[in-house]
């Protein structure tokens, strides 16, 4: 049952996506997240078919809500990009950010990997900046008690100041005591106290000096301290979506205007120019974040963090890096190429076998001869090619490249190719696209808005065209 009827609020529409609000009652909650962290399990698991899938207005970004009742009200749950940080480098970072900002949501779910809950906690941190009203779902319990992880959602919660659910989405765990959080935190009458992440001195000396203008400027539509670090910060693409939301432009404003002079002229005095402000705004929540880990969670069998390390050393340097993902490819193009003979001959005798019944029954009607070539020799021939020729090729290759990328193997490729990359004014995340060129050119372009710069993505997707896809192999 897919959202047929809508209707836009203000934030949302600020934010660019009309929500199907088809009540007052509804409940917008946002679903946020890094990639690979089980985010849209978790979101297919409560939406099930009651899903609608479209792009973000003016962007190449593909955006997902669906509907899932839960104590007789709605929620609109909103499937946000997968992103690491809200500091926007990319078309999917402003998406997220932007719709937690501005989208009019009465709530955010964060969606974290327990395995690797430290990197998580940064996105984590930084939306609680933005809403309090966001409730933390630790994914991957399955997965983390395999590898001997454990990780304490109770202190976390106390930790953090918020709810903190366990989940393993993929078997449908916790997905209940989920709904029954973010349900509690949307009723809830007032924000809970979150945890603050501490700044250096020099950064809080000058958050304080525009606070409190900026208060009164905002009138609650949104926290004066995260609007204080984002106009010294000063993201253009930002500064123009606040213009935008706010309908008023703060940098216009003189009392504002002499504030943030005072708070910039500060921070040069302590020799923190915009790009080390940046620099030290993510160290101060990486840095938290790893606190909070170190504090909830458990390592049961230390060998297994040993492992990677070692995993590391041989895949990521430079002497057996390039070799070893050599090797690697080559296994997988030759298990790909050998193993598609088999059912691709048997998928063309079986196609063609049809083809033959095919002209048979033509010439049993007798139709024309010309008509027979356009359907039977032209469309359903060049048919039974393409799918005997691509399809087991690409049923192989890409369920290949998904356990590389389960195994967090393509990560280090990107690592290993990165500096040869840069040497062609490329990026190394060119090395995934490519490779995935290999299965679909199609894929493999689409792939390439994980590269954050215009330009470098500009060159991938020209430059992906030439990588020879499946549809160029010969037949077999």
């Amino acid at each position: 049952m897919g959202l047929t009827h809508t209707s836009t609020g203000a934030g949302a529409a600020d934010a660019g996506l009309i929500i199907d609000r088809r009540s007052p009652e509804d409940r917008v909650i946002a679903l946020a997240g890094n990639p690979n962290v089980g985010k849209s399990t978790v979101f297919n698991a409560l939406t099930n078919l009651r899903q609608h899938t479209g792009n973000w207005p003016g962007k190449t970004v593909t955006n997902a809500q669906g509907r899932h009742t839960h104590r007789g009200r709605d929620y609109i749950l909103v499937d946000l990009p997968g992103t690491y940080s809200l500091m926007a480098h990319s078309a999917e970072e402003e998406v997220a950010r932007d719709f937690l900002c501005f989208g009019g949501a009465d709530g955010a779910v964060v969606v974290c990997d327990a395995t690797c809950l430290e990197r998580n906690l940064n996105l984590v941190l930084q939306t609680l900046e933005i809403t309090p009203r966001t409730v933390v779902c630790v994914n991957l319990m399955d997965e983390a008690r395999s590898k001997g992880i454990e990780v304490d959602t109770v202190e976390l919660s106390r930790l953090l100041g918020v709810p903190v659910v366990a989940t393993a989405a993929g078997r449908n765990e916790g997905l209940g005591q989920l709904m029954e959080a973010v349900a509690d935190m949307a009723a809830a009458e007032e924000a809970p106290h979150t945890f603050r992440p501490g700044y250096p001195s020099a950064v809080e000396r000058a958050l304080a000096r525009l606070e409190p203008v900026l208060a009164r400027r905002l009138e609650g539509r949104l926290p004066a301290r995260w609007t204080a670090l984002r106009l010294l910060d000063q993201d253009p693409s930002l500064l123009c979506a606040l213009e935008k939301f706010l309908e008023i432009d703060l940098m216009e404003d003189p009392e504002v205007r002499v504030a943030l002079l005072e708070a910039q002229a500060g921070l040069k005095e302590e020799g923190l120019d915009q790009e080390s402000l940046r620099e030290t705004v993510v160290a101060s929540l990486v840095r938290a974040g790893a606190e909070i880990a170190g504090e909830t969670v458990t390592f049961h069998r230390e060998d297994a963090a040993r492992r990677d390390r070692q995993l590391d050393r041989i895949l990521t340097s430079r002497a057996t890096g390039i070799p070893v993902m050599l090797c690697l490819l080559a296994v997988v193009f030759w298990i790909t190429i050998a193993g598609a003979n088999v059912p691709s001959a048997l998928l063309a005798d079986g196609l063609f076998w049809v083809q033959d019944r095919l002209t048979d029954l033509f010439a049993y009607l007798q139709v024309p001869e010309w008509l027979h070539g356009a359907l039977v020799l032209g469309v359903y021939r060049v048919l039974a090619w393409v799918i005997s020729v691509m399809l087991p090729p690409m049923a192989i290759f890409f369920p290949l490249f998904t356990l590389l990328e389960d195994f967090g193997y393509l990560p280090r490729v990107a690592f290993v190719l990165d500096h040869a990359f840069q040497k062609a004014r490329a990026c190394g995340k060119q090395a995934l696209t490519m490779c995935m060129g290999f299965g679909c050119n199609a894929a493999g372009i689409v792939g390439c808005r994980i590269i954050d710069s215009p330009r470098e993505r500009l060159i991938a997707i020209l430059t992906n065209n030439f990588v020879p896809c499946n549809g160029r192999f010969a037949p077999p």
